[in-house]
């Protein structure tokens, strides 16, 4: 079984999105994290990681493996400060949680609650860097959002929860083709640039050295989605877990090559939260609950 310490670096490198920044998280050289990943693979005798040149990305043996050792790594730490599974819970957390990830989020604090009466849970709904911003300013306990590696503040704990690979959306009755050819042969839906999401959007684009055909540009997924349902153009969006756009009869999903973007979804508190027995409580039961067929 792969050491603690190896599943911790392979969690930065998750998070983080490359070995060097990865190395910096966890006090390592980029040789040494690449050496620990390679015996990773070695130890689970399989690839975990897409390399291009200095690029490395998740692939789906990889993105599988997250909230695996996110749990193991929990129940480490759980075990370590001596709390008991079966020990009750007490006491009251605000949670936060961006849209896609809200219906998640409240199962897993239910579920919770269930065998925890004691536990008492707000939850709220934001924008990731708002609600980044609530947890830093004491308004929130901890947040279920987007990772951003541009955001390395020493006071935030951030805790991979899963990935959702960029895939590209068009109307069923779209002729399907590339991405590529696609982007550039309908109306393209963008989503804002201003935000991470769509930044990884920007980036996939330029991997692909596709010049999309500018339609609209909006900040909510779940209106972009609808508008491509209407047959108004295409976009390219984070996979959202859970929500089977796959079986969508008005939807075509197509995958994007080892070029696309991986959206990091991640739950973030302070180093010093109060309440840390309850957040990672909220976040074993949240990885459970994805790793449960729907």
């Amino acid at each position: 079984m792969p050491s603690l310490r190896i599943l911790r670096t392979f969690l930065a490198v998750a998070a983080e999105g490359s070995f060097t920044a990865a190395g910096q998280r966890v006090a390592l050289t980029q040789v040494a994290v690449g050496l620990q990943m390679r015996t990773l693979e070695n130890d689970l005798k399989r690839k975990l990681f897409a390399r291009q040149g200095k690029l490395v990305t998740l692939n789906e043996q990889g993105r599988a493996l997250v909230p695996i050792a996110t749990q193991l790594v929990a129940l480490y730490e759980q075990a370590k400060h001596g709390t008991r599974a079966d020990a009750p819970l007490a006491g009251t957390v605000q949670f936060g949680s961006i849209v896609s990830a809200l219906s998640q989020l409240v199962r897993a604090t239910l579920e919770l609650k269930r065998h925890h009466p004691a536990v008492d849970l707000h939850v709220v709904s934001g924008k990731s860097n708002r609600l980044i911003a609530q947890v830093e300013n004491h308004e929130l306990d901890a947040a279920v959002v987007v990772y951003n590696p541009a955001i390395k503040r020493p006071s935030l704990v951030w805790t991979p929860l899963y990935a959702e690979p960029m895939v590209l959306l068009a109307p069923r009755a779209a002729r399907p083709a590339a991405p590529a050819d696609m982007v550039e042969r309908y109306p393209f839906i963008r989503f804002d640039r201003t935000e991470h999401t769509g930044e990884l959007v920007e980036r996939t684009l330029r991997r692909l050295r596709a010049k999309p055909q500018e339609f609209l540009e909006l900040n909510s997924i779940e209106t972009i989605v609808e508008l491509v349902r209407d047959g108004m153009g295409v976009a390219m969006l984070p996979n959202l877990a859970r929500h089977g756009w796959e079986g969508d009869p008005r939807l075509r999903v197509l995958p994007i090559a080892q070029t696309a973007e991986s959206r990091q979804i991640a739950l973030v508190q302070l180093r010093t939260a109060a309440r840390a027995e309850i957040i990672t409580a909220v976040g074993q039961q949240f990885v459970a609950a994805l790793a449960v067929p729907a």
